[in-house]
């Protein structure tokens, strides 16, 4: 009994940092992904002829 009461103790403890650092690796991948999107479609707008900048 002693030993659940500890790993329910565990659980709720880290969960919290469990899900903070999952949703920060997912904000951290659709940041790169977006980042490499508005790259590439800079370069191709820049091959193409278009200047932006």
């Amino acid at each position: 009994m002693n030993t659940v009461n500890n790993a329910r103790s565990t659980l709720d403890k880290y969960l919290p940092l469990l899900v903070g650092l999952l949703a920060a690796w997912l904000a951290g991948k659709a940041l790169q992904r977006a980042f490499w999107s508005m790259f590439g479609m800079y370069w191709a707008l820049r091959a193409s002829g278009i200047h932006l900048f």
